[in-house]
């Protein structure tokens, strides 16, 4: 399965852990970014860009990290055939959806 990955500074450490934890588990995953922990930098630059891979059928699976966790549902569902939620939620409606992660 290809898995992508994106987070803002909020959640630099978490996405770290993750990406170590799903490779090590043989899943193919694609980091969006972010690449550093720069506070300033914004969700949207890297949700959005995921949201549209998952939508486009280059990655199977989309996994989304802030802060709070609500910012990247917000900007998925701004993206055609994407739906962000709580990873508590399954798909049953033909939605790809984005898991969205609380890092604090």
């Amino acid at each position: 399965m290809r898995i992508g990955i994106a987070t803002d500074h909020g959640g630099f450490g978490l996405k770290d852990e993750l990406v170590s934890q799903l490779r090590a588990a043989g899943q193919d995953v694609v980091d969006f970014g972010a690449y550093s922990p720069t506070p300033g930098d914004d969700y949207p630059d890297f949700v959005i860009p995921l949201a549209q891979s998952v939508a486009a059928g280059k990655v199977d699976r989309d996994v989304a990290i802030c802060g709070g966790g609500v910012g990247p549902t917000v900007c998925a569902n701004k993206v055609p055939f994407q739906l962000g939620c709580s990873p508590e939620l399954d798909s049953k409606r033909g939605f790809a959806f984005l898991a969205a992660v609380m890092a604090r």
